[in-house]
């Protein structure tokens, strides 16, 4: 098997019953097994057998005749043995029996299975569900006596060699402090985990003797004033608008504290934006008392105000879809704040901001994915349900794709609308699609506050440290229906039987901190008093609330406006580029480079474009828009390119990428003019790509970002982004995009090397749908020849 330095430690990954065997052999035959598992048994046995400081030679067995007749262990006279029976053999007086020895270690083997099994199951026994509904039976192998300990055993001391902080151990203090670390508000599961390192590091912040959840006083107030401002927020507009949606966070206010959590240890990491996503639940909330949206402004959109300026027009949006952005600081450290807007369908947004924050990230020359974090905040039902989020999953570590990570929360409210967990997912948990990248998942019980906090710090801390995705499990509930003019009660009774007569975080918690001495009910009803009368002040101030600013074109957008022209009007100009800069590009995009070893087809291919430069005849599609690509590269616009085999292109057309064919190494010609030239061979999906190229795009305007469908009807794949966000996106949310989409033909036509003439538009006029042209007919194809020209050339764009 072959374990290099194997320790007690990192015997949790074997099977009690092969150690056993393995040990048994050992014993009979120490050359019978692995080195390094020798090495381990010797050192164990060592262990077990007596104290640290005992010596294998004494006391000494073999004297001189005067030291033999002073020591009385050895004047004692040996019993003459029975008539005709062999002598006793001799005892062994310094070293345990080889019987106990084995026992011993038998023990320790034992123990470290029953430990181990803990690490991978121990969450089944976590104390979960507030409501107290979900039942999990007790696992078999959790008990002791699955491990061969029986009752006789469990106050025998046991060498463990440190782990849970214990030298030695008896049987019912390791499982006291398993059934603590493991088994308590916070539920860890993490043994899928391949890397070491990354299961020894949560390992770490949860096992031990001496782990437990602590912060400070001012800490726990901390938490307990945002837990107030959720649930205040709540019941605020449940009271000055009845019946009106607002899909509130009722029974899941601990998310408030644990963002603020995850924002606070995210700026001690260095972040300096983070990106939101999320769905409706708890948006309102999010917007207010994360994001800093001023209330007035929100009452001023519940009473039916607009949220932009009357000049600006647009259809708007419901308020729970809409996004903003805004500066917070969290001891020193500032941080941008971002939080995408959505739309009804739910997850659709995760891969726009996943986009947003790639762009974000090159724009900071952020290689390290260090200094932007997406955020994504899911439904139970939903991120179990929807496809996208495995989508989003599969870019967590792909080139051109990886954001150094997300951190994703769940609100698991324990039903999906009207559907319990049972009919919505196959699973145990709503969380184990995030098994598939080796993701750690902390599920946490959302009526504790200081738990869900905890597990926050532990999945920023991890994502900090090995930047990958991480997963908050909030086990919470939805006070009211999906929402609140909705009746639960239809499908979901006993649920909401438990519900009614459930007291609300806050309640719960202030009982805590009462019984610890730190508040008092002076404290609460002064801090929820005060947080009550600021609102009523916002109340008033957003009667008289009126939009004067749009927020749209600032940022990255700044010097971009809306077009003036009607959207039926053609807005192309005439332009050129230089006959120079083209040479430059064809010089490039025609001369393999020494060492390079290409395909005799592509070989080929590159004469036949010598002959179009020289002849300035014959130009194809694939050639115009490389000419337009690397024009733009000169002129200092980035280009994205990505998509489904784009590379080479879906009718060997393109070849962007040149593959050496002796070792197999790239060669990308235009990124020789701008390292900022990418393009991308993107996984087989349409959906999360075409919204994750949408979100970069919307975050760099100056970038020329292009989306290929492997064939133009495989766009149906991501039809949701298409309608909700391409096509409506300016329109609800004032967010203008210069997203370019490439369908090319299906089926492919007779002579698919030939593609249509190129568009008798120039690098330029891409430079100009860059910068917010948005998909308009600057994109559509008009078929007339590239015509060439002694100073200027028109190119494709």
């Amino acid at each position: 098997m072959g374990i290099e330095g194997l320790g007690f430690d990192e015997l949790e990954g074997v099977s009690p019953s092969f150690a056993e065997a393995l040990y048994r052999r050992y014993r009979a035959d120490p050359q019978s097994v692995e080195a390094d598992w020798r090495t381990y048994f010797q050192a164990l046995e060592a262990t077990v057998s007596g104290p640290s400081w005992a010596r294998s030679n004494w006391p000494l067995s073999d004297t001189d005749a005067l030291t033999a007749g002073l020591d009385p262990t050895q004047m004692e006279v040996a019993a003459k043995p029975a008539k005709g029976a062999k002598p006793a053999p001799a005892v062994e007086s310094a070293a345990a029996p080889a019987a106990d020895v084995t026992a011993a270690a038998l023990d320790s083997i034992r123990a470290s299975t029953l430990i181990r099994t803990y690490r991978v199951r121990g969450h089944l026994l976590a104390d979960l569900d507030p409501l107290g509904l979900s039942k999990q039976g007790f696992p078999e192998d959790l008990n002791p006596e699955y491990h061969g300990f029986t009752e006789a055993d469990m106050d025998r001391p046991i060498f463990l060699g440190g782990v849970l902080g214990f030298e030695r151990a008896t049987v019912r203090e390791i499982i006291a402090v398993l059934r603590r670390n493991y088994c308590g508000k916070v539920g860890l599961e993490y043994m899928h985990i391949q890397d070491v390192e990354e299961r020894m590091f949560l390992q770490q912040r949860m096992e031990g003797k001496d782990k437990e959840i602590s912060f400070t006083p001012e800490g726990k107030k901390a938490i307990l004033s945002k837990v107030i401002e959720g649930e205040q927020w709540e019941k605020f507009l449940a009271r000055k608008y009845v019946g009106t949606k607002r899909f509130g966070l009722d029974g899941g206010e601990s998310m408030i504290p644990a963002l603020e959590a995850v924002l606070k240890y995210s700026g001690q990491a260095g972040v300096q934006e983070v990106v939101i996503g999320m769905a409706h639940r708890g948006r309102l909330n999010v917007l207010t008392n994360v994001m800093k949206k001023p209330y007035r402004v929100l009452f001023h959109e519940f009473a039916g105000g607009s949220a932009n300026p009357e000049d600006v027009g647009g259809s708007g949006d419901v308020k729970y879809h809409l996004g903003t952005s805004t500066d917070r600081e969290f001891d020193g450290n500032k941080i941008h704040l971002s939080l995408a807007p959505n739309p009804s369908h739910l997850e659709a947004a995760d891969p726009v901001v996943l986009g947003k924050s790639r762009a974000k990230q090159t724009q900071l020359q952020d290689n390290e994915r260090a200094k932007v974090l997406p955020i994504l905040i899911h439904g139970d039902a939903a991120f179990a349900g929807q496809g996208i989020v495995m989508e989003c999953f599969g870019f967590s570590g792909l080139r051109g794709y990886n954001t150094g990570g997300t951190v994703h929360f769940v609100i698991n409210n324990q039903v999906g609308f009207t559907t319990s967990p049972q009919f919505a997912r196959s699973s145990p948990y709503c969380s184990d699609i995030a098994k598939m990248v080796q993701a750690p998942i902390l599920h946490v019980n959302g009526d504790d506050p200081e738990a869900v906090t905890f597990a926050c710090k532990v999945a920023t801390e991890f994502r900090a440290r090995f930047k990958r995705d991480v997963v908050i499990d909030m086990w919470c509930y939805r006070r009211f229906g999906h929402n609140e003019g909705d009746e639960p009660g239809f499908t979901q009774p006993l649920m909401y039987e438990e519900i009614r007569k459930h007291p609300p975080v806050s309640k719960l918690y202030t009982e805590r901190l009462v019984a610890q001495g730190l508040i008092d009910q002076a404290w609460l009803e002064k801090a929820e008093g005060d947080f009550v009368a600021y609102l009523e002040g916002e109340f008033e101030a957003g009667k008289s609330y009126k939009a004067n600013k749009a927020d749209w074109f600032e940022g990255e957008w700044a010097g971009l406006a809306a077009p003036r022209e009607a959207v039926t009007e053609r807005r192309a100009a005439a332009s050129g580029v230089d006959r120079e800069k083209l040479d430059t590009v064809a010089k490039l995009l025609t001369t393999v480079p020494a060492g390079l070893t290409v395909h005799k087809t592509l070989a080929r291919i590159l004469e036949a474009k010598r002959g179009m430069f020289e002849s300035g005849e014959g130009f194809d599609w694939a050639t115009a828009e490389a000419l337009a690509f690397g024009t733009l590269l000169i002129d200092g616009y980035p280009v994205r390119l990505s998509g489904q085999d784009v590379g080479r292109g879906t009718f060997s057309q393109r070849h962007a990428v040149w593959t050496d064919q002796t070792d197999g190494h790239k060669y990308i010609p235009l990124s020789e003019l701008d390292r900022r030239f990418q393009v991308l061979d993107s996984p087989l999906s349409e959906f999360g790509v075409l919204g994750f190229e949408y979100g970069y795009a919307g975050q760099s305007p100056k970038t020329l970002v292009l989306w290929e469908a492997q064939f133009g009807d495989f766009a149906n794949g991501a039809q949701v982004m298409i309608d909700q966000f391409i096509a409506a996106g300016e329109s609800k949310w004032l967010r203008a995009n210069g997203l370019v989409m490439l369908l090319p033909p299906h089926p492919a036509p007779p002579d698919a090397a030939q593609f249509p003439q190129a568009f008798d538009h120039d690098d330029a006029q891409v430079a100009a749908a860059a910068q917010g042209g948005g998909i308009d007919d600057q994109r559509i194809p008009r078929r007339q020849p590239l015509q060439a020209h002694p100073e200027r050339s028109e190119c494709a764009g």
